[in-house]
């Protein structure tokens, strides 16, 4: 009898092989997925990020920007959260769950380049060199989403919180309400583009290198800044350049430009205008017919927008022909969803996510604080 449990559990565990799925075409998974989301009803919840690739993000229960995906993330009653997004966002779930809910992301390699640009010991000898210097007595330390877990604990423990692309501008006048100085890590273009469009001049914000001496920077140089910019950045958004502003306006000059502001500051100052992905959406959904826009984001999501609008009488293309897409969140494939959800039926958690109880903590305070300012 237990020799015949054993062989049945060994059947199981070989069915739900990743490698089983990989092998097989992308379009053979849909009726799986179907049925295994049908058959795990409310006990899951899909979360897809805007930049997934369509054949994924369609069976997700909910898609947005980091920003939003993480207030439904606290808000969901759901056992199981599928993360289709990548590892900082799965981690965020896993921070802002219950007690008894359990977050899994498809793939682990699932990542991000910019999250990978601050790593925790360099952020530690980086706050132990401003506290040297005197500095870190008025300093708010503020982190993008984008960063890993034990990044967020830092700056909650420290008196800081976590922005998005959404609500940057209302993290920074939260930190400017109680200190004279920002630590903005791991993405520079948006603290440089939120904090120029506060008013603070260039000449007023440094970038910090962690591969150098004290950043690289002079002391002096420390002491004068407002804002001081972790050097990281968004390897798709990064990739857009003033240049793309003019070939735009010179081609086609009725188009309107909108570009994420994790784009340089060179194109946030050329565009018609800056937004995170959920504001993009929303200003070309209220645009009039007739409109058209270049937009300056991944290109998943301009081409979704494109296929979405164009029956409305509006164009939508993306500001660089070469298109940009995220590598990162592409991993995730409808295989890797289908073993995911067939794996939870055989009673196996693969993949999931869990950041450890004493980094939770002073994450989730810095997280409840990012939710609390408006975005």
């Amino acid at each position: 009898m237990e020799e015949a449990a054993t062989i049945a559990a060994d059947a199981v565990q070989d069915s739900c092989s990743l490698d089983n799925y990989l092998a097989q075409p992308d379009h053979t998974m849909d009726a799986r997925i179907a049925a295994a989301r049908e058959k795990l009803g409310t006990d899951v919840v899909l979360l897809g990020h805007h930049y997934q690739r369509d054949e994924v993000i369609r069976f997700a229960d909910y898609t947005g920007d980091s920003y939003k995906l993480s207030k439904i993330a606290s808000q969901t009653d759901a056992k199981y959260m599928i993360f289709c997004g990548v590892h900082f966002m799965a981690e965020t779930a896993d921070v802002l769950a219950k007690p008894w809910q359990q977050v899994t992301l498809p793939d682990l390699n699932a990542g991000c380049s910019m999250a990978d640009m601050a790593e925790i010991g360099q952020v530690e000898n980086c706050w132990d060199s401003l506290e040297r210097a005197g500095l870190t007595g008025n300093l708010i330390p503020l982190t993008y989403m984008n960063s890993a877990a034990a990044i967020k604990a830092f700056c909650g423990e420290r008196g800081g919180l976590v922005c998005t692309s959404s609500n940057a501008r209302g993290a920074f006048e939260w930190a400017f309400a109680r200190g004279e100085k920002i630590l903005f890590l791991p993405d520079q273009h948006l603290g440089r583009n939120t904090a120029f469009a506060m008013g603070i001049p260039l000449s007023e914000m440094v970038v910090w290198d962690p591969y150098q001496i004290n950043g690289g920077l002079a002391p002096d140089r420390l002491k004068a800044a407002k804002v001081i910019l972790w050097k990281g950045h968004c390897s798709v958004h990064q990739r857009f350049l003033p240049e793309h502003v003019d070939r735009i306006r010179r081609e086609k000059p009725e188009m309107q430009v909108i570009v994420h502001p994790e784009c340089r500051w060179e194109v946030c100052q050329k565009a018609d205008a800056i937004g995170s992905t959920e504001r993009i959406i929303d200003v070309i959904e209220k645009a009039p017919a007739g409109s058209s826009f270049a937009v300056g984001t991944e290109i998943h999501l301009v081409n979704r927008m494109a296929k979405r609008f164009a029956p409305l009488g509006k164009e939508v293309i993306t500001l660089d022909d070469a298109g940009c897409l995220c590598t990162t969140m592409y991993r995730i494939s409808p295989q890797h969803l289908a073993w995911s959800l067939e794996n939870l039926i055989a009673g196996n958690v693969v993949n999931r996510i869990k950041v450890d109880e004493d980094v939770k903590h002073w994450a989730k305070v810095a997280l409840d604080r990012m939710l609390e300012v408006k975005g």
